[in-house]
């Protein structure tokens, strides 16, 4: 009886304990799912609809019934898709477009804003309207957005649709990257579908490495600092002095960044030993020197797609310097709601995409590059004695720019953390009524010894140069599969014994 119990609880959806990338629930199930997996290699439609129905049940696991709604986004999309590629009827296909955004953008809207929508009518109309508790299906922002750039590069004519209904359900549903991304493009995925399925050594290696990676950033450092520091920070600021409020500011820049670029490292690995190449989502974002350059190294795949399917629709920068900012600004605040339906939310977006604005009114990432506007890393290769005065100029810009930009980030991060403006400001004020003293700052990041070691830990990791991370890669390429397989074993340990407390969810599963 008891073994059927098990076997029930583990089919069987539980809203307290979703299946997350970072549970030994998954581990074991993947391991079941990729054997079989293998057996079906060479036999593409069977292999289709067992990837489809697995990714159904992972999300069944995390989001119950509403898997349904995913399965109905699908079919809708992709059967609209159909008919505005076929018709050469210019008012057809823009009406078509325009079903298709009314009904991905009327699901999202129903489900994420109508409590925001509701509480603000309320608030000014002092009125009672309810619809109740509205259930947030996780993932829906992320696979909405998918299944918009599909229909809209279609209706542009970018790219050829899926060969069927099945196919296109494979892209939406794909599992690794279903609930937080990275928001995967079509023209990129599609086309893999159709190639063999291969996996080389060093795919593998590189797969595994990832992996492992993501699950250090996400359950031994984010989850740690979260449970035992950043949490109870933002919770009860007041209890805490000025220079904890700072730590725990600078605890959750890190957190996010390890959480969220942890679970991108893991969907990337994982579609990768499937056979399937995901795009990058993040590149060392906190290495930035302008907001804008932060914006193409942070959740990129977001970032480049509210610039080619909502800032270019705006016009871009192709309507003159003013609408220019203005379109920045606007895509960045919608970028925020995005985020959240919450007004902090919405702050926070106007924050970046005022300083967005700024920076392209006036210049500011000319300063911090050297190989063109943009440029995420600036092409200094020599020894610091060989270079010219621009270039040392450069590096000193880089070096000022780059502290202002992490603070700024990290400042926005306070209203993205905080449960309301009221806690936001609390943590600022405390911060602000910080004074210099050393010794006080140092007894405290003793009261804080391990927290205070994995923030290090966790910066330097971020800010190692891109020579030493390539050089760790080769390295874990050339370790034997027993070393692979020990090391893999060594981070589970690691994973247990820094756990305090249950399996923690990932901080973007709320959008």
């Amino acid at each position: 009886m008891n073994v059927v119990q098990d076997i029930w609880q583990w089919l069987s959806y539980d809203p307290q304990r979703p299946l997350l990338f970072n549970s030994s629930a998954f581990l074991y199930l993947f391991l079941g799912f990729y054997l079989l997996y293998i057996l079906l290699l060479d036999t593409r439609r069977a292999r289709i609809f067992y990837v489809i129905g697995f990714s159904l049940f992972f999300y069944y696991k995390c989001s119950g019934l509403y898997f349904f709604l995913l399965i109905f986004s699908s079919f809708v999309d992709y059967y609209i898709s159909e008919q505005i590629y076929r018709s050469d009827n210019p008012t057809r296909r823009k009406g078509l477009l325009i079903l298709s955004c009314i009904i991905n953008l009327g699901l999202l809207a129903y489900f994420k804003y109508t409590g925001f929508l509701t509480e603000n009518f309320n608030a000014i109309f002092s009125g009672d309207l309810s619809f109740g508790t509205i259930f947030l299906p996780i993932g829906i922002s992320f696979y909405t957005f998918q299944t918009m750039s599909y229909t809209i590069d279609i209706y542009r004519r970018n790219i050829q649709p899926a060969r069927n209904v099945w196919d296109f359900m494979f892209f939406v549903s794909f599992f690794p990257q279903l609930v937080a991304g990275p928001i995967v493009r079509a023209a990129n995925f599609i086309p893999q579908i159709y190639e063999r399925v291969t996996l080389s050594r060093k795919q593998l290696s590189y797969a595994l490495f990832l992996i492992m990676g993501g699950l250090i950033k996400k359950a031994v450092i984010s989850d740690y600092i979260s449970v035992n520091f950043v949490d109870r920070i933002f919770e009860f600021p007041d209890n805490y002095s000025a220079f904890e409020n700072l730590l725990g500011v600078y605890g959750y820049t890190l957190q996010i960044y390890c959480d969220f670029s942890g679970y991108s490292d893991i969907a990337i690995g994982l579609a990768l030993l499937m056979g399937f190449e995901l795009p990058p989502n993040f590149r060392t974002p906190y290495q930035s020197a302008s907001v804008t350059e932060f914006w193409r190294r942070w959740h990129i795949s977001l970032s480049s797609w509210l610039r080619d399917y909502l800032y270019i629709s705006m016009g871009g920068n192709r309507k003159g310097k003013i609408r220019t900012y203005f379109n920045l600004f606007m895509t960045m605040l919608l970028g925020g709601l995005w985020h959240g339906a919450s007004w902090k939310f919405v702050l926070w977006g106007a924050m970046h995409g005022t300083v967005l604005a700024v920076e392209k009114a006036f210049g500011i990432t000319r300063f911090t590059t050297a190989g063109g506007f943009g440029s995420a890393q600036p092409p200094l290769k020599r020894s610091i004695r060989t270079l010219s005065r621009a270039e040392t100029r450069l590096l000193i810009n880089r070096f000022i720019l780059g502290i202002i930009t992490f603070h700024f980030v990290a400042f926005c991060w306070i209203f993205f953390r905080a449960s309301d403006f009221a806690n936001a400001m609390e943590v600022i004020q405390n911060i602000g009524e910080l004074q210099w003293n050393a010794s006080q700052f140092l007894e405290i990041l003793k009261g804080y010894q391990n927290i205070t070691i994995l923030l290090l830990l966790g910066f330097a990791w971020h800010f190692v140069p891109q020579k030493v991370q390539d050089w760790q890669l080769r390295v874990y390429h050339k370790t034997p599969l027993v070393g692979k397989v020990a090391l893999f074993a060594a981070i589970i340990w690691l994973i247990s014994a820094t756990a305090t407390s249950g399996v923690q969810p990932f901080i973007y599963f709320q959008f």
